[in-house]
């Protein structure tokens, strides 16, 4: 795929015309205390398997509506005291998958809380948490995009983002295993822009590293590609034309270049200047609103897997100069 978005100039300037609603703090003030009205109720069973150089638990936990989330937490057999975590997000589609999956950050020396996504997991990485709340009207075939898309208290996105925060209190509750002042978020694509809301919405997040991140700037990322996910909402409008403010306004609650002007840990962004899925501009869109200390690592061609491996290195240099460090 040849370059097909704005030069990199303008990218490094372009912001997003996307505002929050009015009521955008009290929306998400009020979603999360009934989130935290339910109990945690953390449960964790040791898991027996194949791996003999980490300790893995099966997790679950209370998310929206008390459901139980899963989770795997993953730490190195050989630690001194209660690790920094890093908790990371799902891309679209795929679940928490197998503990296996998840070696790279107990190789560097954190806790790894890798969170599934509810409904999600049929794609790629399986999951085992369902996504219990029907629809409201009707939504675009397979995909979660407009599942109660025709009002944010309905929309998909608010049960599942408000899950990814309850994963953040869950590292913070095992103190004996994790440190509660030394927590990052982390994720690709879908996991991603997750990382950013979080990063808005959760004061214990240390750092964050959205990588190739989804959800940010929907409108721009609608009109721009034909790829799913985006295109699973353009496809939606295209049969109900009278819908299109209302949607919009539905999407600024969960958009991820909103929740990125309240984010302030420091942040490690990556993007594929060739990338039609996230297109460069969306990312630019968060990275450019980002309120916090902030980084991006450019591959000027490379599509949707970014920096693959190579950004791996970064990723694991740049949150270990950041929790090793200790609390702020």
């Amino acid at each position: 795929m040849a370059h097909f978005d704005l030069p990199l100039d303008q990218l490094r300037t372009y912001r997003s015309a996307v505002e929050p609603p009015d009521d955008f703090a009290a929306f998400w003030a009020k979603t999360l205390a009934e989130t935290r009205g339910y109990e945690l109720a953390p449960e964790l069973r040791r898991a027996t398997g194949p791996l003999r150089q980490v300790v893995v638990y099966d997790v679950r936990y209370s998310g929206w509506a008390g459901e139980r989330i899963a989770a795997w937490l993953v730490l190195p057999v050989h630690r001194d005291g209660p690790l920094p975590c890093v908790v990371t997000y799902a891309g679209y589609g795929s679940g928490r998958g197998l503990p296996h999956e998840h070696l790279l950050f107990p190789a560097a020396g954190f806790a790894a809380l890798a969170v599934d996504s509810r409904g999600q997991g049929g794609r790629t990485r399986e999951g085992v948490t369902g996504d219990t709340e029907l629809p409201t009207g009707p939504q675009y075939h397979g995909g979660f995009m407009t599942r109660g898309v025709s009002d944010p208290h309905s929309y998909y996105y608010r049960r599942l983002m408000s899950d990814c925060v309850r994963a953040v209190d869950l590292a913070t509750s095992l103190p004996e295993l994790v440190d509660p002042a030394r927590i990052a978020v982390a994720g690709g694509s879908q996991g991603g822009g997750l990382s950013i809301v979080v990063a808005g919405l959760h004061p214990a997040v240390r750092a964050a590293v959205p990588a190739v991140p989804f959800l940010c700037d929907f409108p721009r990322g609608m009109s721009i590609t034909d790829e799913l996910p985006y295109a699973e909402v353009a496809t939606y409008l295209r049969a109900r034309r009278d819908q299109v403010d209302t949607v919009l306004t539905t999407l600024s609650y969960f958009d991820g270049s909103v929740f990125a002007r309240q984010a302030t840990a420091p942040a490690l962004f990556s993007v594929g200047l060739m990338d039609e899925i996230c297109p460069p501009s969306t990312v630019f869109a968060a990275y450019n609103a980002y309120a916090g200390p902030k980084e991006i690592a450019i591959f000027p061609y490379n599509e949707h897997e970014g920096g693959g491996a190579f950004h791996d290195v970064r990723t694991m240099q740049f949150l270990q100069g950041i929790l090793d460090a200790g609390p702020a």
